[in-house]
């Protein structure tokens, strides 16, 4: 009963099956199971002592030899057959030994109700003294996220390898927030309606997005954000109409730095949005994510991206990779392997400037987690192009 695979026996109450259905009533009242079951026991064992100790006074008499002799067979007899071999047995196939067994135990309970009732009263009063609490419904107990994690790695023989992957990663869902996945400011594209007419004519015809934010002036202050499909109708005019296209945008829906993705995810569906410009605490614009850079955590990478964000890594002879300093980690760990930390920054350039605590000239190696990281590039402030090299295997001693 104890042993019973609880997500199986779900499985089978919903199935229907009344078996289950039993096994699981009676989990809800694990007190009065195992008080019943030991009650049980007891008196059986009891019983087949007494029994053993009647039947050599009948044919040995007060002999003290026959007596031991009696009681250590007896006790030997009890522990093999009663006891260890009936239990190994159960706590190998649990399912096929409890689901029958419940036909037998839900009349045994009824039948020692009374006693019952009246152990597990005074045992519940020294629990109480004792301040010790007690959970009585074991068929409800909560399972924790690093459980379930547990549960879909335990899985990997009846689940094929992409799609334990992907259960792992909708589960990392709940930890990983809207900052760890958003496209960095300085890489978003995007319209300014103050610019010239032509200028965002052409932008807008050779733009690879289909939905883009339009600021004023300065790309922190957004005002709207277009969807192309709404655009042909202007671009049939000799001249783009700015104050049309100020019309037909979509007011900008803003994200805290901090949502978890799994509650994005929630949030793009009730609000039918696709995408969201991430702000810090003080309202300051710090990215944009899109539903397709939530569903790429879970299921992957998707092709239909423009070849700015295709995410193609320079790879050289010696196995190393030139990278950009704006990349992801969580970019670069998922399509090269890497295990860089993802603790603290969320892009190669923070996570080398946190590392230094200065900012790097060209030329400057560091090591990472095991990996040898070299400056090629840097401009205003930032690592712009870094080389990453293998992780070197460390010597023993």
């Amino acid at each position: 009963m104890m042993a019973i695979n609880r997500y199986r026996l779900n499985s089978l109450v919903r199935k229907g099956k009344h078996s289950a259905k039993l096994v699981n009533r009676l989990l809800g009242k694990v007190d009065k199971l195992l008080g019943s079951i030991l009650l049980g026991n007891t008196l059986l064992n009891v019983a087949a002592a007494a029994v053993t100790n009647i039947i050599i006074l009948r044919l040995y008499g007060q002999n003290d030899l026959a007596i031991l002799v009696g009681t250590l067979a007896v006790t030997f007899a009890l522990l093999v057959f009663s006891e260890i071999m009936p239990k190994i047995i159960a706590a190998s196939y649990p399912e096929r030994i409890a689901l029958p067994a419940s036909y037998v135990l839900t009349p045994l309970i009824t039948l020692f109700h009374p006693v019952v009732s009246i152990a597990t009263a005074i045992v519940k009063g020294f629990l109480w003294i004792f301040r010790i609490r007690i959970l009585t419904d074991q068929s409800k107990q909560k399972v924790t996220l690093e459980e379930l994690r547990g549960l879909v790695l335990d899985a990997e023989h009846f689940l094929p390898r992409k799609h334990q992957k992907m259960l792992l990663n909708l589960v990392d869902l709940e930890r990983i927030t809207v900052n760890d996945v958003m496209v960095p400011r300085n890489l978003i594209e995007a319209l300014d309606i103050n610019a010239d007419p032509i200028e965002l004519r052409q932008q807008i015809i050779t733009c690879h997005h289909t939905l883009l934010p339009v600021y004023a002036d300065t790309p922190s202050n957004v005002i709207g954000i277009l969807h192309l499909k709404r655009v042909p109708s202007l671009l049939l005019e000799a001249t783009l109409d700015l104050d049309e296209l100020r019309k037909i945008l979509k007011e900008p829906y803003f994200i805290p730095s901090d949502t978890p993705l799994l509650k994005q995810l929630q949030q793009f569906q009730e609000r039918h949005r696709r995408l969201g410009l991430v702000v810090d605490e003080y309202g300051e614009l710090l990215g944009l994510v899109t539903l397709e850079n939530i569903l790429e955590e879970i299921v992957g990478e998707f092709t239909t991206q423009s070849p700015s964000q295709s995410g193609k890594f320079m790879r050289h002879e010696d196995g190393s990779f030139l990278l950009e300093g704006s990349r992801s980690l969580r970019e670069i760990n998922r399509k090269l392997g890497l295990h860089l930390p993802l603790e603290g920054a969320k892009t190669l350039n923070g996570l080398i400037l946190e590392h230094l605590e200065d900012i790097p000239e060209t030329g400057t190696s560091l090591k990472i987690a095991g990996y040898p990281i070299e400056i090629i590039q840097t401009q205003d402030r930032i690592v712009k192009v870094a080389r990453i090299f293998p992780a070197q295997p460390t010597k023993q001693q």
